[in-house]
């Protein structure tokens, strides 16, 4: 499926943000936030509510574009660039709250997220049979082998709605690989979930990351997860970088004890 971009920035980073500051209202939301991602880890983003880590996402993916700053993705800037335009990128994202089509099954909720590679026309309706057939079968295969890969065969023709939360998660995450991303935003992905679920989301996340070659960007609450599977981190509070660094050193600095745990205890 997803094969590393030859046009990344021979540094290896693959996203980019320099000073990146969005605001609403005289609320500022992020005040100079600057990371950057290499080909291939997984990157964590964590802070206390309110910190300001879903408005950098939704900056990076378009919902919300930065007032200042610049944010790249492959050396290409994306600034203002349109939310579908930078999934058709190579970008692709889950929400904190479960966002599937309720009414349809996990088969189509899945297929759905191929939507930037169909493009429907009516010459292609009219030879049906002979085109638009074996195109959606492509789909459908790319679909089957996410399927395979995630696990949920059992429920592939159910109705999403009556499946459990964290097989919920586990079809918003299939959906987000059917758009063969090479990278992709996990937007606190166990939210909700209890420990076992916790632990199958997690073992998904680092499967998908090895069989399709990607780099992950995960805001996570859960500390345990952050600092199990995350190479780096980025600390928030208030909108600020108050830390960066390897996920051990970012997450223990006396900053982020202070403003995300609390207290003076080892945050891992």
């Amino acid at each position: 499926m997803a094969t590393q971009n030859a046009g990344a920035p021979a540094d290896g980073a693959v996203l980019t943000c320099e000073k990146v500051s969005r605001w609403f209202g005289g609320v500022r939301a992020l005040s100079e936030v600057s990371l950057d991602i290499q080909q291939g880890e997984i990157f964590g983003l964590v802070g206390p509510n309110g910190s300001g880590k879903t408005t950098l996402v939704n900056s990076i993916t378009g919902f919300y574009p930065p007032q200042e700053g610049v944010i790249r993705f492959e050396g290409q800037q994306i600034n203002g660039v349109r939310p579908h335009r930078i999934a058709s990128l190579g970008i692709a994202r889950t929400f904190q709250n479960v966002a599937l089509f309720k009414g349809m099954s996990v088969l189509d909720n899945i297929l759905m997220g191929r939507h930037t590679f169909m493009n429907p026309s009516a010459l292609a309706a009219l030879f049906y049979w002979w085109w638009a057939q074996k195109e959606e079968l492509r789909h459908r295969d790319k679909v089957e082998e996410i399927i395979d890969l995630l696990q949920l065969e059992s429920v592939r023709d159910e109705p999403v709605e009556v499946i459990p939360l964290g097989m919920q998660k586990r079809v918003e995450l299939a959906r987000a690989l059917a758009a063969e991303p090479r990278m992709l935003v996990l937007d606190e992905p166990m939210a909700g979930m209890n420990q076992e679920e916790k632990e199958y989301i997690v073992r998904f996340i680092l499967d998908a990351k090895e069989a399709l070659n990607l780099t992950v960007l995960i805001i996570e609450h859960h500390m345990d997860v952050i600092t199990a599977i995350c190479d780096r981190a980025l600390v928030l509070n208030n909108g600020r970088m108050i830390a960066q660094g390897p996920v051990r050193e970012a997450v223990n600095h006396p900053d982020v004890i202070a403003a995300y745990i609390g207290g003076g205890q080892d945050a891992a």
